[in-house]
């Protein structure tokens, strides 16, 4: 990858409601499809449901761990899951295990640790897991694409334009976070992956972060989100917690 993603400012409001009235008309329609059989459904492996079996993939779990409350790492898992689901009910090519690390660490951004005064959080998390996976030695195509992925997983309207593991890290945390294409997954699935990594009152965790990050940074792309009542979706999305 040649060019990475340096910059995540608040996009103006004309381009994020247009983007939202998308996403929000795209998920209406895909209820309506599938309340008549009309679409096709998501629809989880044993893969899924598993950390990839490799010493990269364990290593950064553990990053994740050692530096991130655990209601965040379960999120990583969760949208890792999703993401795959979706990946193949979309018919993409993509790899597992680069997935699987963007998705873990894609809101290492928003821990203490990686956290800065004025950067948005999406982009201080892509930085931290390509010098990680750089330090792993990890090649810079694979660790950019890994940064591409985290940079601009809430990035609304763009993301799903990039390659699959930027497209499938959006896909699933959007699932996770406000129940973006949820309608795209079987519900049992859906709760087999709570039952397996739980939510530990994640909309309760998540929503203060965020916050904090627009107080802090109100020119950041979460901030125009936020304006638009992006908290208020995270808590209306139809998880318990």
């Amino acid at each position: 990858m040649s060019r990475l993603t340096t910059t995540r400012t608040r996009p103006p409001s004309w381009l994020l409601a247009s983007r939202l009235i998308k996403v929000q008309s795209q998920a209406m329609l895909r209820r309506m499809a599938r309340s008549y059989g009309m679409r096709r459904v998501a629809h989880l492996s044993e893969d899924d449901l598993a950390i990839p079996d490799s010493a990269l993939a364990r290593k950064a779990v553990a990053l994740v761990a050692e530096t991130s409350p655990g209601f965040l790492l379960n999120h990583g898992l969760r949208a890792y899951a999703f993401g795959a689901a979706l990946g193949r009910r979309d018919r993409l090519k993509f790899d597992r295990e680069l997935l699987f690390l963007a998705a873990v660490m894609h809101d290492l951004g928003l821990v203490e640790q990686f956290d800065t005064p004025d950067e948005p959080f999406e982009l201080q998390g892509a930085k931290a897991a390509r010098d990680f996976l750089l330090g792993q030695g990890v090649d810079n195509e694979r660790a950019d694409l890994v940064h591409e992925a985290i940079a601009l997983h809430a990035s609304i309207g763009v993301a799903s334009r990039g390659a699959p593991e930027v497209q499938l890290c959006h896909y699933g945390t959007g699932v996770d976070v406000a129940g973006f294409r949820l309608y795209d997954m079987e519900m049992r699935d859906v709760k087999r992956v709570i039952e397996v990594w739980p939510r530990l009152g994640f909309k309760q965790g998540f929503v203060p972060l965020l916050k904090d990050q627009v107080a802090r940074k109100p020119h950041c792309n979460i901030a125009g989100l936020v304006s638009f009542g992006f908290t208020d979706m995270i808590e209306a999305a139809p998880y318990r917690d």
